[in-house]
């Protein structure tokens, strides 16, 4: 049989490589984890794994049940805990694309086609004894330092370095997706080996443990983000067909990984069903009946969010070119897109199978989040196409280290060169990506809850309608039991009926005071969810549901106040379709008097003395963290702190409080010194008080 000429690279030290990139990425990884809950789904993704509870769909199962076991480790607190399982899956991805890069170098050099190799051997004809040892290491070199350069700019790049600090479900979805591709790909390469072959001792046969262990992972990986799985099907189907033909497509062997597959799925997915039968404490969807659960695993209540209309693919695309520049950082752009450009000419040149894996890979993910206009997350959507675009680097590395080959450097000239290329750009991208990234003294979220809770008085009666203040406050009431005596409701949840059934655990005489608005409403929810479109239908029941929903809101406050204060957050003032009664409700028959970082409410129009809680202000102005324009802090959590110190200014400045309204302002203008409003607000009290002859220096 002939010698494979990448027989001179072992398995052996190919996983030691994978093994190297995975060490450091960890290191990287523990050092900028946060220290606690975040923002966005953190703090629920947290409370439903540590409780074996039911998420938003599509529900992560996987996910949650991995989380919860790393959860019940005694080391640290539950959300560093739940933090570190992405850690040790981005580490663990970044490594499996370090092994995906290297078996496709060893491919492309096998099925390189014996004119190549008798190319290589002339080249070699005549040389220096020793020579062949040093082809040797040169071919070693042009096979994994590249595929260590690619591992380590995957787990350095922006996006994946984000979410591996914190408690999110996207590291596990990236490990799964290249796990799969590694397994299709040695499944591919072993077939390949075995047709070119003058001596086959095996069948092909023998070799679809690696197909069938790759069907059953994908699976799996439907159990966490089943979207951006799914999308990386056609990029499979090429694999199969370029391996196989369209035999295969015919063959039972098709049908015996479909069945792995699907047995996978149903199999994670059967713990939505059996985590909602218990009643835990968070029961997103109550996935109970089989309607139940297959509107939580195709997360029907987020296809409102897809759109095909031309203007939003348009913005989607200019998002996700501002996301893709910044992947490596500011100084890795230029060599960045170079050498993707490179590896997709070499792919095209070389290995046009590969090629078109890489494209169909990309043109999938962008033709699905081009029409999926969320904000808060959408970065994580566009991981499959940057994970193909690592690859893509690692081809054009791998070009570059021929080309450099090619001028017949010699030795360590060759190794010292192409370490220097390949290590530079990882290096860049930790130094470009470090500042928004490091997130080891991260208390941004946990802050923005005990700021908000600072200014509620006892058992007070919290609304808000921000996804921000909800997630990291279940976190920090149904895991840390903070302030337990506080009721908080979200405004957004209340269209669902688990979240009623959740309140009326949660707080039983809150939902008792108002027991029978709750049943009106509840007699309209159940029929809506399960048949939104007939309402949308009749604008007779659409009118009847919202008013039984405003009435509902309306008790809650009105029999609240009778034993306890009631508070809304300032998001509540900006009016949306679902929420804008109830708004223009609270502002007409109530005063709206700045506490902290809420307004309490007030049936009278007396001035009340606004309570100033100390804000925890650690990371929004002492140059720890950093963040970037359309960061979710930017959007959603900054601007309540600084508008809220606008507003208790406001407030104390008509009631000739200018003092201490002048106090507010210069605290405003400390988070946001370009706050135009604030400027002006300061001037009128610090002219007011000039004219008294009390201003302050």
């Amino acid at each position: 049989m002939e010698r494979p000429p990448n027989s001179t690279i072992s398995q052996r030290l190919i996983w030691s490589c994978a093994g190297l990139v995975f060490c450091v990425s960890l290191a990287f990884y523990g050092w900028t984890l946060a220290p606690t809950v975040t923002l966005v789904d953190s703090g629920e993704l947290i409370v439903a794994a540590r409780t074996l509870g039911v998420a938003h769909p599509p529900g992560f199962p996987l996910y949650l049940i991995l989380a919860h076991l790393a959860s019940m480790v005694p080391l640290g607190n539950v959300a560093i805990r739940v933090n570190f399982t992405s850690a040790l899956f981005a580490a663990l991805a970044s490594a499996t694309l370090t092994l995906v890069v290297a078996e496709l170098m060893v491919t492309s050099q096998f099925t390189s086609g014996r004119r190549g190799r008798a190319k290589v051997a002339r080249k070699n004809k005549g040389n220096a004894p020793g020579a062949d040892v040093v082809e040797a290491m040169h071919s070693k070199t042009v096979v994994l330092i590249p595929a260590i350069a690619s591992g380590l700019l995957l787990a350095f790049s922006r996006t994946l370095w984000s979410y591996a600090t914190i408690a999110e479900v996207y590291t596990l979805n990236s490990l799964l997706i290249l796990l799969i591709f590694f397994l299709m790909f040695r499944w591919r390469r072993r077939i390949v080996e075995a047709n070119k072959a003058s001596e086959l001792t095996t069948t092909l046969a023998d070799y679809d443990y690696l197909l069938y262990a790759a069907a059953f992972l994908f699976g799996l990986a439907l159990g966490v983000h089943h979207v951006t799985v799914g999308l990386t099907l056609p990029a499979l189907a090429i694999i199969v067909y370029s391996t196989q033909g369209r035999k295969f497509f015919l063959s039972t062997r098709l049908l015996y990984a479909a069945i792995l597959a699907i047995a996978a799925l149903l199999t994670v997915y059967s713990y939505l069903p059996l985590a909602a039968s218990h009643a835990p404490i968070l029961n997103w969807g109550d996935a109970r009946s089989p309607q139940a659960i297959w509107r939580h695993m195709t997360g029907k209540q987020y296809q409102v969010f897809l759109s095909f209309a031309p203007q939003i693919a348009g913005a989607q695309l200019i998002e996700f070119g501002k996301l893709a520049t910044r992947q490596l950082g500011p100084w890795c752009f230029v060599p960045g897109l170079f050498l993707l450009l490179a590896g997709l000419v070499s792919a095209f040149r070389r290995m046009r199978t590969l090629f078109w894996i890489l494209v169909v890979v990309i043109a999938c993910d962008l033709a699905y989040c081009l029409s999926y206009s969320i904000e808060e997350d959408k970065d994580a959507y566009y991981l499959p196409a940057f994970m193909a675009m690592a690859i893509a680097i690692g081809l054009g590395l791998s070009w570059l280290l021929r080309y450099i080959l090619a001028k017949d450097l010699r030795g360590r000239q060759f190794l010292a060169l192409a370490l220097l290329v390949a290590l530079a750009m990882p290096a860049l991208a930790v130094v470009g990506n470090w500042p928004f990234n490091n997130r080891r003294h991260y208390f941004i979220a946990h802050d923005y809850v005990e700021n908000i809770l600072g200014g509620i008085e006892p058992n007070g009666l919290l609304l808000n309608q921000d996804w921000q203040v909800e997630s990291p406050m279940l976190y920090t009431r149904e895991i840390e039991g903070l302030r337990r005596d506080v009721k908080v409701v979200d405004l957004n949840l209340l269209n669902h009926s688990w979240y009623l059934d959740y309140l009326t655990d949660a707080y039983p005489e809150l939902m008792a005071r108002s027991r029978q608005k709750v049943d009106a409403f509840t007699a309209q929810l159940v029929p809506w969810e399960n048949d939104p479109a007939s309402y949308e239908s009749d604008p007779a029941r659409l009118v009847k549901i919202s008013s039984a929903f405003n009435e509902m809101c309306q008790a809650f406050v009105t029999n609240e106040l009778k034993v306890a204060p009631v508070y809304i957050t300032s998001d509540l003032l900006e009016r949306t379709p679902q929420n804008k009664e109830v708004t223009e409700w609270l502002t007409r028959s109530y005063q709206l008097v700045p506490r902290g970082l809420a307004f309490r409410i007030f049936a009278d129009q007396n001035f009340h003395a606004p309570s100033a809680p100390p804000l925890q202000t650690r990371g929004l102005t002492d140059g720890t963290l950093f963040f970037e324009k359309d960061d979710v802090f930017k959007l959603k959590v900054l601007p309540v702190y600084i508008g809220m110190l606008v507003n208790r200014g406001r407030y104390l400045a008509a009631a000739s409080q200018h003092e201490y309204a002048i106090a507010a302002f210069r605290q405003a203008l400390s988070l946001d010194p370009n706050l135009e409003t604030a400027r002006q607000e300061l001037a009128k009290s610090l002219s007011r008080m000039r004219e008294t002859g009390t201003a302050p220096p």
